[in-house]
């Protein structure tokens, strides 16, 4: 579930919004846009579709923190984390009108914001396997592996990808996406449980997000922090960069 985590950051301190946001690139989230006001919050919103809103309860403009967040919840079901100086018992009481995840007192600590963040993820990825048990098991029904390919639901029919044919696999939210050198599939399940179903010694996982066919690979830069395969670049993070390197025949 942490792979391409989503985070749309609302504050109207731009100095406290890039530093937010540089502390949750560093962490590995995806940060889709800073805004400094609701109404833009809620275009932004239906525009990149963010996992998490990280909302300043004092906001300029018509709409402040907690009408947007009242909005958010109502609207799209996107959970929001309150980000406030003004931590009293009124600003604290009609906060929790909008139902947040969580509620944070600015100057806030790293570990605060990261440690919510992770509960959150947490929960929704408990959620979510809940769902999936609940549905008998919804990823063994999108996806069955055999020795040489795989089977996914596709147009009402099971259809078989050789494994040679794949190029890469791509987390989106709690989907995945099945890149061949012909297609591309959208599958509902989530990279990690794809990842279990995967056996094979010719996948492997390069970054958060992605998981490549090393058979596939035209290319990789000196420090093996990117790959290209077919017209695709992908980054390679730091802790595959030593899987990748052995994978590889360097001469």
């Amino acid at each position: 579930m942490t792979n391409n985590f989503k985070i749309l950051i609302v504050e109207d301190e731009m100095i406290i919004a890039a530093d937010i946001s540089m502390i949750l690139s560093n962490l590995g989230y995806e940060i889709t846009g800073i805004t400094p006001r609701g109404e833009d919050a809620l275009k932004s919103i239906e525009a990149t579709k963010p996992d998490l809103v990280l909302m300043d309860v004092a906001l300029k403009g018509a709409l402040d923190g907690v009408d947007t967040a009242r909005m958010i919840n109502s609207v799209h079901k996107i959970p929001v984390i309150f980000l406030t100086s003004n931590a009293d018992d009124t600003t604290f009481n009609r906060a929790k009108e909008a139902k947040p995840f969580a509620f944070i007192s600015k100057p806030f600590r790293q570990n605060d914001l990261q440690r919510a963040i992770e509960l959150l993820i947490e929960r929704i990825s408990e959620k979510l396997s809940s769902q999936e048990s609940t549905e008998g098991n919804n990823t063994t029904k999108e996806a069955y592996l055999l020795r040489d390919r795989i089977f996914i639901r596709y147009k009402e029919k099971m259809l078989g990808i050789f494994l040679h044919e794949i190029q890469y696999l791509e987390a989106d939210r709690s989907y995945s996406k099945l890149i061949t050198d012909q297609a591309e599939y959208l599958l509902t399940m989530p990279l990690g449980a794809f990842e279990e179903k995967l056996q094979s010694p010719e996948f492997l996982r390069i970054h958060r997000s992605y998981i490549i066919n090393i058979n596939k690979i035209k290319s990789t830069s000196d420090n093996f922090s990117h790959v290209q395969l077919g017209k695709s670049t992908l980054p390679v993070s730091k802790p595959f960069q030593d899987s990748l390197a052995n994978k590889l025949r360097v001469i």
